[in-house]
């Protein structure tokens, strides 16, 4: 994921005009407060962001699709564009400040898909990666709702600087659990299209499809589980960046 999400600053302090026993009114589900100020709706789109790397990472396949064909159809015209495409990215990625890790790790998954493509000589092996990506990915998402460790509550708890406070709100790990099955869903969606392609060998639908089933998915999942999660909060809640623990016994 992309961006640079405001740390976690805890409760927001009462502004003058906000004396004890004034009534602020009621506080939105999922909303958060800034300090003396009115409440905001912040989305998981605000926390998150994640498609413009989506829309990074279906650049790659898009020029192995072009380098292949431009190349009859060869293996190497295709590896090479993709290749060069993703270091393009990756250089573009540095200067507007992700994380060196994250980009070396997506030129990396380039450069591996690229290998077994070589290796195996056969254009459809550039997305098998894509394809054991994402039933590992739907396999540790569904492990991490029945143990209760929803992924969604993990990711947006580690970019809030919460650690596991989250977890502590009944609340917020019952609306992560939810919003975490969309998540689960996309990319199960995603094995029951690149599978069917990927043993047919039809390498051109597979970029289509890749590019169909990244950024646009993508958005529509952080909309899909943003409803989710807000819905899954009782009226009053104040927010992802305030866990409310229960009180002691």
């Amino acid at each position: 994921m992309s961006g640079t999400p405001e740390r976690d600053s805890g409760p927001a302090e009462p502004g003058p005009e906000q004396r004890e026993g004034d009534n602020p009114g009621p506080v939105r589900a999922g909303a958060d407060a800034g300090p003396g100020g009115p409440v905001r709706a912040e989305s998981l789109t605000d926390l998150l962001g994640g498609r413009r790397g989506a829309i990074d990472a279906t650049l790659p396949p898009l020029a192995f699709a072009v380098g292949w064909l431009l190349g009859g159809e060869s293996l190497w015209g295709g590896v090479g564009a993709a290749l060069a495409v993703g270091a393009v990215v990756a250089g573009v990625r540095l200067r507007r400040g992700d994380r060196p890790r994250s980009v070396l790790i997506g030129l990396l998954a380039v450069c591996v898909a690229a290998l077994i493509a070589v290796r195996t000589g056969r254009a459809e092996n550039f997305f098998l990666i894509q394809v054991l990506s994402n039933a590992a990915s739907a396999l540790a998402w569904t492990v991490s709702i029945v143990v209760r460790w929803p992924l969604l509550g993990v990711l947006v708890g580690a970019v809030l600087g919460q650690r596991a406070r989250w977890r502590r709100d009944p609340a917020l790990l019952r609306g992560y659990g939810r919003a975490s099955w969309v998540w689960t869903a996309t990319y199960l969606l995603r094995l029951a299209v690149f599978v069917p392609l990927y043993l047919g060998g039809q390498v051109l639908a597979l970029v289509v499809a890749r590019v169909a089933l990244t950024w646009p998915l993508v958005a529509a999942a952080l909309a899909l589980s943003w409803v989710v999660l807000r819905r899954s909060l009782p009226a009053g809640h104040p927010g992802l960046r305030h866990p409310v623990a229960p009180p002691p016994r």
